[in-house]
């Protein structure tokens, strides 16, 4: 098949969406004819081919954060996303559109389905239909409502990664909708090993390592709130990514006395982050809502237990007590509690780490491609 994926971020732009389908599109390109249709900036070229995938990029002009866009270069994506679109679909002979995010990439791809008659597959990843930490949120505003929902309908077929993203289609959209589970997967980690001394940490350590772009909905805030009323020796929290609420976080670990304990990490390259998830002792995110959760799944292939909220699709395969502590949303106490027990048993931590690594067998990207490969091919046929 030859297959046009849209989404307006792919790596190096953007989290985990763009991460995802960098992924899947990747592992496709291996027995398909894969483009992606995705947004320019920070001297990217415009037009690449970046390990089997043909990368087009269309200009947003005014992007000024690679973790996260903003509003005028979403809206320019999705007024060039259409232009150029038409030009790729004229010069190619697609197969099939596969759309990532409601909004904003949803129109880009609603508009070229349109203009070439191509089967429309929309992938929801939750954030797109549901972000309690965002005024802007689609699922607050009538208008926004209206419009995805007007995605939704237009589309050959919706996919979404958890039960909870396909709960909130139902919930604030329409139940009327027939849509599709597909998990989402990650690469095997390939990496070297290092040691702790090798980045800067001491076998005494008990290491928390947290994955994510600094944006609100993380809920990075809460996390170091935590984290300084925890009294344990030698602790340490690795804030691995970056973004705009970078500064702002640093300021507030400075103002709760947590100089030396809170390390701020940076944008790191995917070896680094397994390296550095590997030294851990244990997992832990505050994030307010996840459409899936890689990072989750990242995590278990290093052996780690995962410590965090069951508000969002991480619910489908995290499980309290079985892969770590999955609290209700927003139960310190329950969290600070979870933590505890697993700092002080290194026989249960160990041993939940083992069969985390185990149990994300089944959440590799491959087992992912494949789904998607099934559903494409039923649909051009």
């Amino acid at each position: 098949m030859k297959i046009l994926f849209c989404n307006y971020e792919y790596p190096p732009l953007g989290g985990g969406g763009g991460v995802v389908n960098a992924m899947l599109a990747e592992e496709l390109s291996k027995k398909h004819e894969v483009t992606v249709l995705t947004s320019s900036g920070f001297n990217l070229v415009d037009d690449e081919v970046v390990n089997g995938v043909r990368v087009v990029r269309v200009p947003v002009y005014v992007r000024t954060e690679q973790a996260a866009a903003n509003f005028p270069s979403m809206a320019a994506y999705m007024i060039n996303g259409i232009k150029y679109g038409k030009q790729l679909i004229r010069e190619n002979q697609f197969d099939i559109i596969n759309t990532h995010f409601a909004l904003p990439t949803g129109p880009v791809g609603n508009a070229l389905a349109k203009f070439s008659g191509l089967p429309n597959v929309l992938s929801v990843h939750g954030g797109d239909l549901y972000d309690p930490s965002k005024f802007t949120s689609p699922h607050r505003h009538w208008l926004l409502r209206t419009w995805v929902k007007s995605l939704l309908r237009n589309a050959e077929a919706i996919v979404g990664q958890s039960n909870n993203t396909l709960e909130n289609v139902g919930k604030y959209y329409s139940q009327s909708f027939d849509t599709k589970l597909i998990p989402l997967g990650i690469h095997r980690p390939n990496y070297v090993e290092k040691s702790r001394q090798d980045l800067g940490l001491t076998d005494e350590d008990t290491v928390l390592s947290t994955v994510g772009r600094l944006v609100s909905r993380k809920g990075l805030d809460r996390l170091l709130n935590i984290i300084s009323r925890l009294a344990i020796k030698n602790l340490k929290l690795l804030v691995i990514g970056s973004g705009p609420l970078e500064d702002e976080l640093k300021e507030k670990a400075n103002e709760l006395g947590l100089q030396g304990k809170v390390l701020f990490q940076g944008f790191v390259e995917e070896e680094h982050k397994f390296q550095l998830l590997k030294t851990s002792d244990l997992y832990v995110s505050s994030s307010q809502h996840e459409g899936f959760g890689l990072v989750f799944l990242e995590a278990m292939a290093t052996e780690l237990p995962v410590i965090c909220y069951d508000h969002g699709g991480q619910a489908d395969f995290l499980e309290h007590g079985v892969t770590g502590g999955l609290l209700p949303l927003n139960d310190e106490a329950g969290f600070e509690k979870a933590l505890h027990e697993l700092v002080i048993d290194d026989t249960k931590r160990k041993q939940i780490g083992l069969d985390n690594k185990e149990k994300v067998e089944s959440y590799y990207i491959d087992a992912c491609a494949s789904q998607y490969e099934i559903l494409f091919d039923s649909l051009v046929k």
